[in-house]
């Protein structure tokens, strides 16, 4: 006898097809778990073995991370209809990140100033002397955002590791962001019914919020007693304001791709996107790591 019709609003799930059993399983959170697991897992034991044995690797890890990252972005948002000054921001990115090695934040900063110069008169000059530019001011503020939201930023994350105890920094800013992300992601997961904001990320939750402070401020607190050897206040301080901070990263970048009409930067690293797509929330996280323990310890 053959199947009944179906019924139209019939909520019944149609038969699966041969081919869907190869398709990646999806968490609720909307990756692909096993995968992101595997790159996740994959990228902290290198970066834990940098930190270990040779944590001046620290710094080219970070400019290739980003000249990456940097690339990632611009493609997309010339896809967008952004015509971003190109190699001036993939040259001067890598000059204000390294510029922080021998300088500080300090060499940074001249650094930054110099290539927003560059790229003011790259894209005046880009259609010749004879034809005005089309389009300049949004071109124009579409690649200072990119300078200042990438490699300016990310010159914060580099230059921890040049401090006395630079490898216990840089691993603190690691720890504290995957303890946020892992909070948040367990606690979205299993508690999530008020969206946060569902305009720009609908995945995220307040209780995932709540998550992402418990667990990460718990890490934070961790990492400043065994990692820095120092007072437990300080990761109490830490934790809340770099979660609160991960957060917003992470919904600024969603807003970007929203904006774009994108769903990820990139498809380097299966189960999270592009390099770009790990690296939002790690961007002002560097800073506040950074200015946080700078101040305080």
């Amino acid at each position: 006898m053959s199947a009944a019709p179906q019924r139209r609003g019939d909520r019944r799930t149609p038969p699966t097809s041969p081919d869907s059993s190869e398709e990646p399983k999806k968490s609720r959170a909307g990756r692909d778990l096993p995968a992101a697991l595997a790159v996740g897992f994959s990228l902290g034991i290198g970066i834990i073995l940098i930190l270990l044995f040779a944590p001046l690797l620290w710094y080219p890890l970070v400019a290739i991370a980003f000249l990456v990252a940097t690339w990632e972005v611009t493609k997309r948002l010339r896809d967008g209809g952004y015509d971003v000054a190109f190699w001036p921001l993939l040259v001067g990115g890598q000059a204000v990140i390294w510029a922080s090695w021998p300088w500080g934040q300090t060499g940074s900063i001249a650094a930054f100033a110099a290539t927003v110069l560059v790229v003011m008169v790259w894209k005046l000059l880009s259609q010749g002397l004879s034809h005005a530019p089309q389009n300049y001011l949004k071109d124009l503020a579409a690649s200072v955002l990119v300078l200042a939201w990438l490699p300016l930023l990310a010159s914060f994350g580099a230059n921890l590791v040049m401090a006395d105890d630079g490898a216990a920094r840089v691993a603190t800013l690691m720890v504290v962001v995957v303890c946020s992300d892992v909070g948040g992601y367990a606690a979205g997961v299993l508690f999530g019914k008020h969206p946060m904001a569902p305009a720009i990320s609908p995945k995220k939750s307040w209780e995932g919020l709540v998550g992402s402070l418990v667990v990460g401020t718990t890490g934070a607190v961790c990492c400043v007693i065994f990692l820095l050897g120092s007072h437990w206040w300080i990761g109490a301080v830490l934790g809340p304001i770099l979660v609160v901070c991960a957060t917003l990263g992470d919904l600024v970048e969603s807003q970007v791709k929203r904006d774009l009409g994108i769903k990820d930067m990139g498809t380097l690293l299966p189960g999270h996107g592009g390099i770009m797509d790990r690296l939002d929330s790690l961007l002002p996280s560097a800073f506040v790591v950074w200015a946080v323990l700078t101040a305080l310890l």
